[in-house]
């Protein structure tokens, strides 16, 4: 009787997981439209910053324009405050993980490229990524007029709450979109995992703190971030502000 009374409690605490679930990439991600991003951060040697700046700027617009290569360049930023010395760069894949390989096989021939590779190897301290998909529902982010300044919250998420996040946010996000700050919000599929990156544009600093401040006058928003800090493990804000060729402005 002791094993069984044991094993009863045991079972108490021990979730059933359902098999017919999916996996929070199918629950969460936008169905209609393939499309895969990457995010790239580059932290760069102080004194090589604006060398690297224009580094980018001569290359990167050119593989954004070139109807041969899958992909485009969302937004491309320095960071203001965060981590200094340091560039991001958001592309999108449009035809999921086909066109990230076709972009790839035919960048390993782009002698532009390869050279702008080379160069800006010598101006890295050090360089990671992540592949990510957008929440369905965020708006995919479109190119738009500046000057902003834009902010990147991060969050790496308890693993297994993914789900429970999206259900909040998609509530959440109906708050958040009175200046149309709302820019894109995405989760990791590789990289680190259970990352979710939330891309807002404020028109300064001031107007940042006063467009965050008016959520909390709405029904709802208190209890938003009220469910959904206990699901952050680590958590991370970057004031970015655009490269000259950035299609976010």
């Amino acid at each position: 009787s002791h094993f069984r009374s044991a094993s009863s409690i045991k079972s108490l605490f021990v979730r059933k997981v359902d098999p017919r679930k999916d996996a929070h990439s199918h629950l969460l991600a936008k169905k209609e439209d393939n499309n895969l991003y990457k995010i790239q951060f580059h932290n760069v040697k102080p004194e090589c910053l604006d060398d690297y700046n224009k580094l980018c700027e001569e290359v990167l617009p050119s593989i954004h324009a070139d109807p041969n290569y899958p992909c485009e360049l969302v937004g491309t930023w320095n960071t203001w405050y965060g981590e200094q010395d340091q560039a991001v760069h958001l592309w999108r894949y449009r035809g999921g993980y086909p066109a990230l390989t076709d972009v790839m096989n035919k960048l390993k021939k782009n002698k532009e490229f390869l050279e702008y590779r080379e160069k800006r190897g010598k101006m890295l301290l050090s360089r990671r990524n992540q592949l990510l998909l957008e929440f369905s529902f965020w708006n995919e982010p479109v190119p738009r007029d500046g000057p902003n300044i834009y902010e990147l919250r991060s969050y790496q998420l308890r693993p297994g709450t993914m789900i429970e996040w999206g259900n909040y946010w998609a509530r959440a996000i109906e708050f958040r979109q009175q200046n149309q700050e709302a820019v894109g919000g995405f989760f990791s599929q590789i990289g680190r995992l259970y990352m979710v990156h939330h891309l807002w544009a404020y028109k300064d600093l001031q107007s940042r703190e006063e467009t965050r401040n008016a959520a909390w006058k709405h029904d709802g928003w208190d209890e938003a971030v009220y469910y959904t800090v206990p699901l952050i493990q680590h958590m991370e804000s970057r004031i970015m502000i655009p490269m000259k060729t950035s299609p976010l402005k």
